[in-house]
């Protein structure tokens, strides 16, 4: 199956599901554990939240950027080299978009507005991720490009690239160019792109197994009864042998 396939199948699958298979349940067979689900930053924390929930699901390679304020020393980078290296990306793409303003003015920069992401649209951006507020959610609700944001705000000033393509953290999650991100109402996860057609297989396998569970335990009529279904199931059981 291609890329452009496997990204389309794990729409079907919510983020924490995405999250179950790349790490957070290691003794599960299932898990592919590439990371410590605790102590390394691979989903996103509580200090953002979905702006269109009812949009569903985003999947696509990551670009990354950084935007702070003008430095009179460095002006190198503009809006347009973000937009090349979107069109650059295999496609769909995720932007990752690290906020780094000053605290006093960090919760009124309303960055990407109608007119950047229907640039960022144009050339494959089906999502926004970003530590920072963002602008125009009635003008980019029709476009469907989904965003994680930690709120809105009205305005702006003089704002500026400090980079583009390079390790960014955003909201507790770590991410470098190119890997994969994973987005809905419940946040963001990643993982190397690498690792695609794994993701696929393995949690097509875990929402099967965790779909029969739960239509057995639906069908309990006591907690003795709910405790002899949980401890038999596949790798729980497999676990204590």
């Amino acid at each position: 199956m291609s890329a452009a396939k496997l990204l389309k199948e794990l729409e079907n699958f919510d983020t924490p599901s995405i999250t179950n298979v790349v790490a957070t349940y290691p003794d599960n067979p299932l898990c592919l554990g590439l990371y410590n689900p605790w102590t390394e930053n691979w989903y996103t924390d509580t200090t953002i939240r979905c702006m269109y929930p009812e949009l569903g699901r985003r999947v696509g390679y990551a670009v990354t950027c950084v935007y702070g304020l003008p430095d009179p020393a460095f002006k190198r980078l503009t809006l347009e080299d973000v937009i090349d290296a979107v069109d650059a990306s295999p496609k769909p793409v995720v932007l990752v978009l690290e906020q780094k303003f000053p605290p006093e003015i960090q919760n009124k920069v309303g960055l990407s507005g109608g007119v950047m992401t229907t640039s960022f649209k144009a050339v494959g951006c089906v999502g926004v991720v970003s530590n920072g507020p963002s602008r125009d959610l009635d003008e980019i609700r029709p476009m469907k490009v989904q965003y994680l944001l930690s709120g809105v705000t009205p305005g702006h000033g003089t704002m500026s690239v400090h980079a583009i393509n390079v390790p960014v953290s955003v909201a507790g999650m770590d991410v470098a160019p190119g890997e994969i991100v994973h987005m809905d109402e419940n946040g963001a996860c990643k993982f190397p792109a690498d690792k695609l057609a794994q993701v696929a297989a393995n949690v097509k396998a875990m929402a099967k197994q965790e779909g029969a569970l739960m239509a057995r335990i639906a069908k309990a009529k006591s907690a003795r009864e709910v405790r002899k279904i949980r401890e038999s199931h596949v790798w729980r059981a497999a676990k204590k042998r």
